[in-house]
């Protein structure tokens, strides 16, 4: 479906518009997918975030500051996000040892295997998400939105 009759447009918009907006769009119906199926898990996509970057880390201790600059979505709250994660014993906070005005935040047993559980099923829907695309589509569509961000404003 074209993002006209979607967003229920009834003339046909400048490409440019068109694109970002079919973009813009796209994005939301991907999160909604991935909340979807992260909600019986009681994680949100924001958590699920935090936990792949801590296992990224392979066991090394992570800043809350890190955290921050390696999440995709820029406008979450890290500390909250990690406050939950510790509340479900998903991660653990410790105070620095070299620097005591710094926490570090490190992914625990439990948060690796809830995090195994949980990517399966997100691997699962993101394939779902893309199966009618093929391999080369896939490598376009990246090199395209990878080409978009690459703009800067002075």
């Amino acid at each position: 479906m074209v993002i006209e009759e979607t967003l229920k447009i009834s003339k046909r918009l400048p490409e440019r518009k068109r694109a970002l907006l079919n973009l813009l769009y796209t994005g939301n119906w991907v999160s909604d997918e991935i909340a979807k199926v992260l909600k019986p898990f009681d994680i949100t996509p924001q958590q699920f975030n935090v936990l792949r970057i801590l296992k990224g880390r392979q066991g090394e201790a992570c800043s809350l500051k890190t955290i921050q600059e390696r999440m995709i979505s820029k406008m979450s709250n890290t500390t909250r996000l990690v406050d939950k994660l510790i509340k479900k014993e998903f991660v653990k906070r410790t105070q620095c040892e070299t620097n005591r005005r710094k926490v570090d935040i490190v992914i625990t047993p439990k948060g690796l295997l809830a995090l195994d559980e949980i990517s399966e099923v997100v691997d699962q829907s993101e394939a779902r998400m893309t199966d009618q695309l093929s391999t080369s589509e896939l490598e376009d569509l990246n090199a395209l939105l990878n080409k978009l961000r690459t703009h800067t404003y002075e």
